[in-house]
């Protein structure tokens, strides 16, 4: 299994002076929240871990190889990014737009068999999507555009996931059913990274959390040693309550 490093992490953000290094590992089996306020870095350090913007200092290496030594295609082959934005330039069918997630895995003239296709109609039926196969995805909401990503990831089949903001635009339902899905994901064996807002969201399906701060200051670790309220009060700048309700706790914001 493909595991991420982090050595000696410094982020790139414009007009920020260096922050703490970032020493950590994505591991199989391990699924990690991302938690900070707005222009904290979240998104930036999710495109650094991909290869997509470079390091001010230190390195991310996949299986102990610097990133940007190696090729696009050998990336993706291993690591997979579901963007909180996205731009779509060219019109294209939800089925179309799933079976990119193949690109990787094809030679450059080579296109998709049928185990690929069965591929995308699997991930686009997990994220009930499937019945949209044949819509132009301009057409679809924002939530079903969400899904449709996903499943794309999903279709790709990376050992690591790299998300931002994955429940964005989703109904109550879908994000319980997309938290589902990735905590699944990481118990066969993939690591998934997500940058996330919902403090609930991280406490109840992530077993790693990694807390940026605006100032460039994190700190990281276990889920239960992570989610406690003076650091998240520190984090948010906000007096948090905390309850308990089957076994599970829940942070709302104190007036």
């Amino acid at each position: 299994m493909s595991r991420l490093h982090a050595r000696d992490l410094i982020m790139n953000v414009p007009g920020r002076p260096d922050g703490f290094p970032l020493n950590l590992a994505l591991e199989p089996g391990q699924t990690w929240g991302v938690l900070g306020p707005n222009g904290a870095g979240k998104t930036t350090l999710l495109h650094t871990l991909a290869g997509l913007l470079p390091a001010r200092n230190g390195q991310v290496r996949l299986n102990e190889s610097p990133l940007p030594r190696m090729k696009r295609r050998d990336i993706a082959q291993h690591v997979g990014l579901v963007f909180q934005e996205r731009q779509d330039s060219f019109p294209a069918t939800v089925m179309e737009t799933a079976l990119i997630g193949r690109h990787p895995w094809l030679s450059p003239w080579e296109s998709e068999q049928g185990d690929d296709q069965a591929r995308a109609q699997q991930a686009l039926a997990a994220l009930d999507v499937d019945h949209l196969s044949d819509r132009l995805l301009d057409t679809l909401s924002g939530g079903e555009r969400q899904r449709v990503a996903i499943a794309t990831l999903m279709t790709q089949d990376p050992n690591i996931w790299l998300l931002d903001e994955p429940t964005n635009h989703l109904d109550l339902h879908h994000q319980v059913k997309v938290m589902n899905l990735l905590r699944n994901q990481a118990q066969f064996g993939k690591a998934v990274f997500m940058c996330l807002h919902d403090l609930n969201l991280a406490a109840r399906w992530c077993s790693h959390v990694l807390l940026l701060y605006t100032n460039g200051d994190a700190c990281w670790g276990a889920v239960e040693d992570m989610l406690v309220p003076d650091a998240l009060e520190r984090l948010y700048s906000q007096r948090l309550m905390t309850l308990h309700a089957n076994g599970v706790t829940v942070f709302v914001p104190a007036q």
